[in-house]
């Protein structure tokens, strides 16, 4: 087991890029770490440089990383390692809540095989589409009149508690330092009312999916999500920034949102996402 140094996280950026979309998880947060987005977060491989398993988990020496959610990634190309980097290594802390997200179903048993052994409870928590722009030529232009394209703007951290009082997984605490930490450090953007107040919005997450996509009810049907997407995409995709998001099963709006907007998909693949110690 190696903990990747500062010195080594672009080689293993450059050695995930190639096996996109399925690494998109852990390739956002090496993206971002490389680009000085994200700092509260370790890497940690089998072998170097030809690793057949990484895992991204909270750096339990940096403060930061204890104030959310403890969530951890990986992505495996080979299971026998991977059951043996979290039954014999040191490399989560099973003791603890935590979350393990954006992995392959296919991963699934092994999970449950080593959360028996370790003793540890698990509760599923979602199984999600993973959607991604592969090309700047996928992305559909929608309809924007001149009005609404006025109206778009970047949030702004006054935004932050409305914006958790919506969340899906926020409205406490932590949910309001992780959307500070998403307004502070990656792009942002809302629609606005006649007054300048949000009506409708979307951010990144710190492994730098587009999520967090939300419009008050009274301000709905007037297209203002595939708007934001569009806007969101086309942003990215002149700024390099991979662009993917994840979608849960039967949530059929926002899955036909992408999809409208070129957004594709491997139709047999899913991502889940376990909690441990809930």
């Amino acid at each position: 087991m190696k903990i990747l140094q500062k010195d080594e996280l672009m080689t293993a950026e450059i050695l995930l890029l190639k096996h996109l979309p399925k690494s998109f998880q852990v390739y956002g947060y090496l993206y971002a770490c490389n680009r000085n987005k994200q700092s509260s977060v370790q890497f940690i491989v089998d072998a170097w440089p030809d690793f057949k398993v990484i895992i991204c988990r909270p750096d339990p020496e940096n403060k930061q990383a204890s104030d959310w959610t403890k969530k951890v990634m990986f992505y495996c190309l080979d299971e026998k390692i991977l059951r043996e980097m979290l039954l014999e290594e040191d490399t989560i802390d099973w003791s603890t809540y935590f979350i393990i997200g954006g992995y392959d179903s296919s991963h699934t048993a092994v999970l449950q095989e080593v959360s028996t052994q370790r003793q540890v409870s698990h509760k599923h928590l979602a199984r999600a589409h993973l959607l991604y722009l592969p090309y700047s030529s996928h992305l559909v232009t929608p309809a924007i009149n001149s009005d609404m394209k006025s109206r778009i703007l970047s949030l702004d951290l006054s935004h932050a508690h409305l914006v958790n009082q919506t969340w899906k997984f926020g409205g406490d605490e932590t949910g309001y330092k992780k959307i500070v930490r998403q307004i502070s450090n990656f792009p942002s953007y809302c629609i606005t009312d006649g007054q300048g107040q949000p009506v409708s919005w979307l951010l990144l997450h710190e492994y730098m999916a587009i999520g967090v996509l939300y419009t008050l009810p009274e301000h709905r049907h007037k297209g203002y999500a595939t708007v934001l997407v569009y806007t969101m995409a086309q942003r990215l995709l002149a700024e390099g920034y991979p662009v993917f998001c994840y979608v849960e099963e039967n949530n059929i709006v926002p899955y036909k949102l992408f999809k409208s907007l070129g957004f594709i998909e491997d139709p047999s693949y899913r991502e889940m996402w376990v909690v441990f110690n809930a």
